[in-house]
């Protein structure tokens, strides 16, 4: 087991609790690395100025019944992934060659994303509803593995 990726798991569940998402169980985390340095991080919250789901009290994907790894467009949220990735572009930091850590697969249009960055890894802590976002990352040659917290290792499947 290598203790790095034990370290970046523990810190995108911690990076994860400052989400603004209204619903407990959508708390995203992700960290950017590359040679054992963070670069960025990232968590789902709304865009920069507007009212996040918990200032309105209120999870518009649930209120309008939208089964999970759909729809993503109807959220006032900005993706885990995609904050880290913004971050890195608004730092003029290239993630080229990096991991990317995250405490939940990516959905498809976050897997498009990270190819285009040029992520060469990804850990991901649990599963999410989208085959087509692994079919993405796999025909890109992304390097996905699954990171079991009950036992601090990488799972290959």
């Amino acid at each position: 087991m290598d203790k790095w990726d034990h370290r970046f798991m523990e810190l995108v569940q911690v990076i994860a609790g400052w989400s603004s998402c209204y619903q407990e169980n959508r708390k995203i985390g992700a960290v950017i690395v590359r040679d054992k340095r963070i670069i960025t991080t990232g968590y789902n919250g709304a865009p920069a100025g507007m009212a996040s789901c918990v200032q309105r009290q209120q999870c518009l994907r649930r209120d309008m019944d939208i089964p999970s790894g759909t729809r993503h467009e109807l959220c006032w949220a900005i993706h885990a992934e995609q904050n880290a990735l913004i971050q890195a572009a608004k730092l003029g930091i290239s993630v080229d060659g990096a991991t990317l850590y995250c405490t939940h697969q990516p959905c498809a249009i976050c897997a498009k994303l990270i190819v285009n960055a040029g992520i060469e890894r990804l850990v991901y802590g649990q599963g999410y509803p989208d085959e087509f976002a692994a079919r993405i990352l796999n025909e890109a040659a992304v390097l996905v593995e699954k990171y079991d917290y009950e036992t601090k290792s990488i799972i290959h499947e």
